[in-house]
């Protein structure tokens, strides 16, 4: 599969490690060891005894320090980074394939691929699904209807009226008040008359359509207008079918080099530890001594049995304060680490993991925001050990869960920025199937949701997520579909 041959030598050594080996952990080593013979610089595809033996020390000391790995929080600017090729089908890492580290501040290069990045991996994923997929060869005929997929260079490269079509596109405004649909081949002008009607009656898309969103449109193709009779969001694809496709790999970030699902060791200590909680609390206002105190009652509550985590998302002031916010912010960490130590249990015990709001101190609002600045919470972090200051939107890894923690007032945004709002249904059953659809936090123009071009990846979500936190103004709520929980614990 890897385009690996072994020596004999070589050979005859592997077999004898894995007659060591757990056949039910296999899989599992086997993976490890090509994975870091491929990080090797190897000169040919012929694989020598010396370097075997090298992965697999290698391979033993990663899995005597896997006990550290039950708990990780990933920073957003340390995620993965994996292109599709879809010659190999396949995500390689962008380091193997010699691409530079991203700046900060991209340029219009990295603009363009943000979007053609999102498209490849929805594209991906669409073709995949039982809908788009031909029929195998000699296979006995299927029941259901198969769709077919085109580009928008195949519209245009037309000038008779075309019958029904689907194209997977970006809908866009290129012009104020009409409405395009886009991919990397072209952009066509679409005609959504008789779509928002469709919205309207089909109880089968409760999605909040946004602009830059990613759709599925069905219609036909005349006098260089695209008339739109459906269209709908790309099916999504639960976290289970995506690593049956691309094996271990670690998309999500961290310490191993594959994903930790795969890891029987961390599932035994999860089973181990089901009683193991996180508490999640929105908008901790530390400038309220109303807010201080019920802390202490909920520190107070729990210092008998710690939980494996807190989880505080900003703001951490109840209102901007100009120049004097870094200041006031410190102090206010100050006497939270003054409460923190009344409850030394705690303190061993637990997890404080911080995520930055829109309103704390960073550079300008533009996702991801990187951990509150040292500055403010030296002091906090010296005196408690276990506090952890993550940026905005980070990643939580235990044992073998994947939890997303995003702090923005997302949910309005969408809301507002939506093609037709939908009149039927629940706004957070919308909200969950238009972020899991879209594998992405934020499917909005950048001026509505600005991003750091080269960083748009730390926002994607692919493969999916067991839990995504999204710490939101609106009304609490808890939602799943694909195998992915969405909730919002409320301010």
């Amino acid at each position: 599969m890897h385009g690996l041959s072994l020596r004999s030598d070589a050979s005859k050594y592997m077999t004898d490690v894995f007659t060591q080996v757990d056949e039910g952990e296999c899989q599992e080593w086997l993976d490890k060891i090509i994975e870091i013979i491929q990080k090797q610089p190897l000169t040919s595809t012929l694989i020598s005894k010396v370097i075997c033996e090298t992965a697999v020390q290698e391979c033993n000391a990663e899995h005597d320090d896997e006990s550290d790995k039950v708990f990780t929080v990933i920073d957003a600017f340390s995620v993965p980074r994996f292109t599709y090729k879809k010659d190999r089908k396949k995500f390689i890492p962008n380091s193997t394939l010699g691409i530079p580290p991203p700046c900060l501040h991209g340029n219009a290069e990295n603009k363009a691929n943000l979007f053609r990045e999102r498209y490849t991996i929805l594209e991906q994923r669409t073709l995949r699904h039982d809908l788009f997929t031909p029929p195998a060869l000699g296979s006995a005929p299927s029941d259901s209807k198969k769709f077919q997929l085109k580009p928008i260079e195949y519209l245009l490269g037309t000038t008779a009226k075309l019958g029904e079509v689907i194209v997977l596109g970006m809908l866009t405004q290129l012009k104020e008040g009409k409405w395009y649909l886009e991919d990397p081949t072209g952009v066509v002008q679409i005609d959504l008359s008789k779509a928002v009607s469709f919205i309207k009656s089909c109880p089968l898309s409760p999605c909040l359509f946004t602009e830059n969103c990613f759709v599925l449109a069905e219609g036909w193709y005349e006098d260089e207008l695209f008339h739109v009779n459906a269209f709908g969001f790309p099916p999504p694809e639960p976290a289970r079918t995506t690593r049956s496709v691309f094996g271990n790999l670690n998309f999500f970030g961290g310490q191993s080099a594959t994903s930790v699902k795969s890891s029987s060791k961390l599932q035994q200590i999860e089973q181990d530890n089901s009683d193991a909680m996180f508490i999640v609390l929105s908008d901790v206002w530390l400038d309220q001594i109303k807010v201080i105190e019920k802390l202490r009652i909920l520190f107070s509550g729990y210092s008998g049995f710690p939980p494996t985590c807190f989880v505080f998302c900003g703001n951490f002031l109840s209102a901007p304060l100009g120049s004097s916010h870094c200041k006031v912010l410190r102090d206010c960490f100050s006497k939270l680490a003054d409460l923190l130590c009344e409850f030394p249990d705690l303190i061993k015990s637990s997890k404080f993991l911080f995520v930055p709001g829109p309103l704390d101190p960073g550079p300008s609002t533009i996702l991801p925001r990187p951990a509150i600045p040292k500055s403010v919470t030296d002091d906090i972090r010296s005196r408690v050990p276990s506090a952890i200051f993550a940026s905005n939107p980070c990643r939580i890894q235990y044992c073998t869960q994947e939890i997303v923690v995003f702090r923005e007032d997302i949910v309005t945004k969408m809301c507002r920025n939506c093609v037709k709002f939908p009149e039927d249904g629940d706004v957070p059953t919308h909200f969950t199937k238009t972020v899991i659809c879209q594998g992405h936090l934020t499917p909005l123009p950048l001026h509505v949701s600005p991003v750091y071009w080269s960083h748009d990846n730390s926002l994607r979500l692919y493969p999916l997520p067991d839990l995504i936190i999204c710490a939101d103004k609106h009304d609490p709520f808890h939602s799943s579909s694909a195998d992915c929980t969405v909730m919002n614990p409320v301010s």
